[in-house]
């Protein structure tokens, strides 16, 4: 059974996510504070973290850090902050994903199970993915259209594509991007990120302009969608 440690400081939000979580066969434990959280997580280390970042003890990205310095555990973020800043400070941290409150309990299942079936790691995922009339073979780098075509990729937009192919529903922020593919010295370099993504979305995507696929999460990153 999937152990999930959901931690929020609003009793309310406990409550429900407890019964919900515990409805759908989750076993659940909870904690209201950032300490209490770090603490739970060493004595009963989870399957997956549901974190708000509002906390009143310590800031859930100073949380994200403290479980990052011992476990890779996937972490779904709760914000109630409008702006992206803490969002991407969040992700940069090392969080998985966020959604944004106030939510609905059916969007954050929905984000729970893709957490999950990656719970095995890039190690395992499927080689071939699904862009619309494209099949991306990550085994043996190469991307065919329907009718047998080969897609020719430059070697930095191969490296974008697989970045966001790697994580399937995960969002990737633009900062992990850059420095991933480009280097650390190129993380305020978004343009870059914005050439390549309409790049690639003009050799792979039905409809460029409405993109079903490689998604754009304004000011914060982009996700693959399967």
């Amino acid at each position: 059974m999937t152990r999930i440690l959901v931690v929020d400081d609003e009793p309310q939000i406990l409550r429900a996510l407890r019964i919900n979580l515990r409805a759908r066969r989750y076993d659940v434990d909870v904690a209201a504070t950032g300490a209490a959280a770090l603490k739970a997580a060493a004595n009963h280390p989870p399957d997956l973290v549901v974190l708000d970042l509002g906390l009143p003890d310590i800031d859930g990205v100073e949380v994200i850090r403290g479980l990052r310095g011992w476990t890779a555990v996937p972490i779904i973020v709760l914000s109630g902050r409008a702006g992206s800043e803490d969002k991407v400070a969040a992700l940069d941290a090392g969080a998985d994903d966020y959604v944004t409150k106030p939510f609905g309990v059916e969007e954050l299942l929905a984000r729970i199970r893709a957490v999950t079936r990656r719970l095995g790691g890039p190690s395992e995922a499927v080689p071939a993915l699904r862009i619309g009339q494209h099949t991306v073979d990550l085994a043996d780098h190469s991307v065919r259209r329907d009718d047998g075509t080969e897609v020719k990729l430059t070697p930095i937009q191969w490296s974008v594509l697989e970045k966001l192919l790697r994580h399937p529903g995960k969002l990737v922020s633009q900062r992990q991007l850059l420095q991933d593919v480009w280097g650390p010295e190129y993380q305020n370099e978004t343009n870059y990120l914005r050439q390549y993504l309409a790049q690639l979305r003009r050799k792979l995507e039905d409809d460029p302009a409405r993109p079903r696929h490689l998604i754009t999460e304004p000011g914060m990153g982009y996700r693959y969608r399967p």
